[in-house]
């Protein structure tokens, strides 16, 4: 008997260590604190762009950038036609609303093949520099579709720059690693293959690591590395295109998260910084579960959990870093089914969370409060 003592301390260790792991677990979860949503403000500026894609944070005052604002990229023009808009719109957490930049494409400083038509790749660094990209079409379809280009603005909202070609085509979702001197981009590109089609996919779509010197007047591509590949892409007539969207750095920057859309899983790169060649398409973090057409990401600074929107319905999903699903919100019940291509962009804070509507046109707030 003395000899399953051990065994026994052991699953009782075992058994407190998990009820401690459950508690710390509930604890960390910011979903389930979010009990009021409400919008921001309208995100369609003076020229009428529908179809919010992007959001990022304003790290620092400069400019036209204020600290704490958020900026949002829209990708339809008002006629409604996607990979047709032009504009960034900057928003107060209050709900002031100005317009950041109205981007021209005939008065771009380098190629961008196609134009203008503003994704959810969309990143706002220290050095003032905003940089977005562009998958145009020329009237809202697929089969006008092009390679595009990331374009870099200044922080009075002057395009300064554009990076195209080579790695980059179709850029999709972007996230960053800043830096007082370099800024690192993971881009995830959907266009590399000319054969895409609406119905079987092609395992083409790639991240790209851009290293970028951003303490110039002009930021200048450093590196350009694929990290990732083989992600499935295909044309949608609804949504245009459907691919490996959002990417998300944990706190150490050892791995990065890839909303792998057609797989319905996360996708987790490891030593994204570092690495010399593609990884593929990642080790499998979280797949199925809550996860409805994966979208964009964002990390809660305070708990290292990681916030996705889903295509598929209105829900926003939470998982750990090791991809653990802990919880899901719906923030978008209308049509039918409820919430399906409403949701896009976010922005995880750690008390709330901002997300674009596609639906209403505008930027929301999920946060604790009454309804």
């Amino acid at each position: 008997m003395d000899r399953m003592l051990p065994s026994r301390f052991f699953r009782l260790s075992v058994l407190l260590f998990c009820i401690s792991a459950t508690t710390t677990l509930a604890q960390a979860q910011l979903l389930p604190t979010l009990n009021n949503t409400n919008p921001v403000a309208s995100t369609v500026p003076a020229n009428g762009d529908l179809n919010p894609y992007g959001v990022a944070q304003v790290p620092k005052t400069q400019g036209k950038l204020t600290q704490g604002n958020i900026l949002v990229s829209n990708f339809n023009n008002s006629a409604n036609q996607q990979g047709t808009g032009s504009t960034i719109v900057q928003i107060s957490p209050t709900g002031a609303v100005q317009l950041f930049a109205q981007i021209n494409a005939k008065k771009l400083p380098g190629s961008c093949p196609g134009g203008v038509g503003l994704t959810t790749a969309l990143v706002a660094l220290e050095s003032g520099f905003v940089v977005v990209g562009s998958l145009p079409t020329s009237d809202g379809t697929s089969a006008t579709i092009k390679a595009g280009c990331l374009i870099i603005l200044d922080d009075e909202g002057n395009v300064v720059e554009t990076i195209s070609g080579g790695k980059i085509a179709g850029p999709w979702d972007m996230t960053a690693a800043d830096g007082a001197e370099t800024a690192t981009l993971f881009v995830t590109n959907v266009l590399n293959s000319p054969d895409l089609n609406s119905t079987t996919p092609s395992p083409t779509a790639t991240v790209v690591r851009v290293v970028l010197r951003v303490d110039v007047d002009i930021p200048q591509v450093m590196d350009t590395t694929v990290v990732g590949s083989g992600f499935p892409v295909r044309f949608d007539p609804a949504a245009l295109i459907i691919g490996p969207t959002g990417v998300a750095l944990d706190g150490n920057q050892d791995l990065l998260f890839v909303a792998d859309s057609l797989n319905n899983r996360i996708a987790g790169i490891p030593n994204p910084m570092t690495i010399t060649s593609s990884a593929g398409t990642g080790v499998t973090l979280s797949k199925g579960g809550a996860l409805n057409d994966p979208l964009a990401m964002s990390r809660v600074p305070n708990t290292g959990n990681i916030i996705i929107s889903n295509g598929g319905d209105g829900n926003l999903v939470e998982i750990t870093d090791d991809g653990l699903q802990v919880a899901k919100k719906l923030v978008d019940s209308s049509g039918s089914p409820p919430g399906a291509g409403a949701l896009f962009g976010l922005l995880a804070l750690n008390d709330r969370v901002f997300f674009v509507d596609d639906a209403t046109n505008t930027l929301n707030v999920a946060e604790a409060g009454s309804q």
